[in-house]
């Protein structure tokens, strides 16, 4: 049986030794959730001109080290002369609830992702990851209207039963409002529905609200039924998902209203329907791993100690300290 000594120390230990264990092992999850790619987009064409591949290295840092103060920022690498082809604009942003230290994991991602994905020369490209997009062009390319669809997922799950079209239509309703209020980001819950809607930083008010409504308008005809919808325009994007349990972290349990900040999770961006379920499964499998590890650590601990109290109480006979 273990000591009263023993039993204080376990005590002091465990919480600490969860607490630890819970927050690095959710860390790193969510970090790895929000560089996950969702889509890219590349041009056909290459630069002709090394100058250019040059200053599309220059623009990657300098995006990049922007991304530790802000989580949005547009600039131009090389002379803004429009007769140019080896001058580059581009521009980074993070999803709005991020903070910057997020923001910065996540378009660190950003370069490497697209040199991926993308020839390294290419004279445009994009790359969309679960927290953060980057995109650039060469000086004159020929860009897309902010509402030409870019990308769109719906998941393969669907939800049952009579209702749904309703709290969908009245959930999705609330995002162009909340842009405009919300300086072109909105995250909100309507009975156990999350949605998220956001646009390009420098897209004027009523600019925003419009793109949101043409992908409110695509998420509604394409994505009915649905347990989860993602649609991706040129200059703003909009994503929701079904929990018949309620939404996560927003005090919503399927009744009217909630709102928070809670990630659209990129399981369900890549097609699964589990839901809260699922998550409710990650966090058990992690609290359970954890206990287990700390099993181990506390027992390790206890013999260690129990040994060296032995070995003092030895070297203690006849007067040795």
């Amino acid at each position: 049986m273990a000591s009263p000594e023993n039993h204080h120390l376990l005590h002091l230990l465990l919480p600490l030794l969860l607490i630890h264990y819970l927050s690095s092992t959710t860390t790193t999850a969510a970090a790895s959730d929000l560089t996950t790619l969702i889509y890219k987009g590349c041009a056909n064409q290459n630069f002709q001109d090394p100058i250019a591949t040059q200053n599309l290295k220059s623009l990657y840092t300098t995006l990049v080290s922007q991304s530790t103060t802000a989580t949005y920022y547009k600039t131009t690498a090389g002379t803004t002369d429009q007769s140019t082809t080896t001058s580059i604009t581009g521009l980074y942003q993070c999803r709005g609830d991020l903070s910057t230290t997020d923001c910065n994991t996540c378009v660190q991602k950003l370069p490497d992702t697209i040199q991926s994905v993308c020839h390294k020369d290419t004279i445009a490209a994009r790359a969309q990851l679960v927290g953060c997009y980057m995109r650039y062009e060469v000086v004159g390319f020929q860009q897309a209207p902010p509402t030409e669809l870019l990308y769109k997922k719906c998941s393969s799950g669907r939800v049952d039963g009579s209702g749904f079209d309703e709290r969908l239509e009245a959930a999705l309703s609330l995002v162009p409002k909340g842009v405009s209020n919300g300086k072109g980001y909105y995250a909100g819950a309507y009975q156990g529905v999350y949605v998220l809607g956001q646009c390009e930083g420098d897209l004027g008010g009523g600019e925003c609200v419009n793109c949101v409504k043409s992908a409110v308008e695509i998420g509604r005809s394409e994505c009915r039924s649905s347990v989860s919808g993602h649609v991706f325009l040129q200059q703003c994007y909009v994503s929701y998902t079904y929990y018949p349990d309620g939404v996560p972290g927003t005090g919503d349990t399927g009744g009217s209203g909630g709102v928070g900040g809670v990630e659209t999770g990129v399981t369900e961006i890549q097609g699964d329907s589990g839901g809260g379920r699922n998550n409710t499964q990650k966090v058990v499998a992690i609290v359970f791993g954890g206990l287990a590890a700390l099993g181990l650590v506390v027992a390790f601990l206890l013999v260690l100690k129990s040994a060296f109290k032995k070995k003092k109480e030895h070297y203690s006979y006849g007067g040795y300290s």
